[in-house]
């Protein structure tokens, strides 16, 4: 964990708020595209995320020439640059009266049912799109949502940005008071937002993910069974060069549908990860290629084992899954 001392701590913060407030002088548009040339300046200098993006996009999309992986990983980079304009301007734009000219909801459809029902809910997305502008949409709409975060090492800037996140009434629970919040928003009938393609470590549950196993937090799919809980699978994708964005589902998860599942369990996290890989799929400039989603490997990949019998038998359990994927998985070794 990094440390800041008073000094670092108090003049870090006012160059972050006085950046935020050069921003808020100009136009949204405007500053997009600013942001998006300092992206691309970044692509060029940083070769160790370059690389790392680079890599974890061939792996993804094995048929991909070279020239189409380095132009994924370039706008990659102008997207994540603008994450950072639009997070601190997304209170100005979305209101419950001034969001439809920028913000697109046809693609929500049952989502919107169970959102506004009196059922708990499992919400999901990826580091793709802004999942900020996604809860942000959400909490302004009314709905009543609840979103999993890990608080920023520095302290100031993290009640800086939780006061932005919070500011149309979404909640946000931190890991440090997790466990009883979530079950309390559960029992309430609330829904419970996560960013779920984060890797979980050696001891998480590995499920597909583009042709690799991932490790996979097994939390959200245990919250969704014990609470006999949907689980929406949702994106928010920009449309354009401004601030302009598409929200929508890949896949709602209804608890008959894992009902009789072999692992019940097992399937709703391989169905969910599905899910993500479908946003990402629509628009894969737009994830963040950069961090580690494959870093950690199952025991029988270090060890150099063939794939145990029981995990065998829950891929070929998967509704979707194909002879060409099993092979794929298979055959992966740490260093594909």
């Amino acid at each position: 964990m990094a440390q800041f001392g008073p000094v670092k701590m108090w003049s870090s913060y006012v160059a972050a708020r006085l950046v935020a407030a050069a921003i808020g002088a100009f136009p949204v548009d405007q500053n997009l595209q600013t942001a998006a040339a300092i992206g691309r300046m970044v692509h060029r200098l940083d070769k160790r995320h370059r690389l790392r993006a680079e890599q974890s996009v061939a792996l993804a999309f094995p048929e991909w020439s070279i020239e189409r992986v380095s132009r994924v990983v370039q706008a990659s980079n102008e997207h994540l640059l603008r994450l950072v304009v639009e997070v601190i301007q997304t209170p100005r734009i979305i209101s419950p009266d001034r969001w439809a000219d920028r913000i697109d909801v046809s693609g929500m459809g049952r989502a919107i049912e169970i959102l506004g029902s009196d059922r708990p809910a499992v919400l999901v997305t990826g580091h793709v799109g802004n999942w900020e502008v996604l809860g942000f949409y959400m909490a302004a709409m009314g709905f009543d949502v609840d979103a999993i975060a890990r608080p920023l090492d520095h302290r100031l800037i993290n009640d800086w940005l939780l006061g932005i996140r919070e500011h149309r009434g979404m909640r946000i629970i931190t890991k440090w008071d997790a466990t009883d919040r979530m079950l309390a928003v559960m029992q309430r009938g609330g829904a419970l937002g996560f960013i779920a393609d984060q890797n979980a470590g050696d001891r998480g549950l590995f499920v597909p993910f583009f042709g690799r196993l991932a490790s996979s937090y097994k939390s959200i799919g245990l919250l969704a069974m014990n609470h006999n809980a949907p689980v929406v699978c949702g994106y928010a994708h920009r449309t354009g060069p401004g601030f302009h964005y598409q929200i929508g589902t890949t896949d709602i998860i209804y608890p008959e549908d894992w009902a009789d599942q072999r692992d019940p369990l097992f399937y709703i996290t391989a169905r969910f990860n599905r899910a993500i890989e479908q946003m990402v799929r629509l628009r894969p400039e737009q994830y963040l290629w950069m961090h580690r989603r494959w870093k950690s490997r199952p025991r029988h990949e270090r060890e150099g084992k063939p794939v145990p019998s029981g995990l065998r038998r829950n891929l070929e359990a998967l509704p979707w899954m194909t002879q060409e994927d099993m092979d794929r998985l298979c055959c992966a070794t740490p260093e594909s």
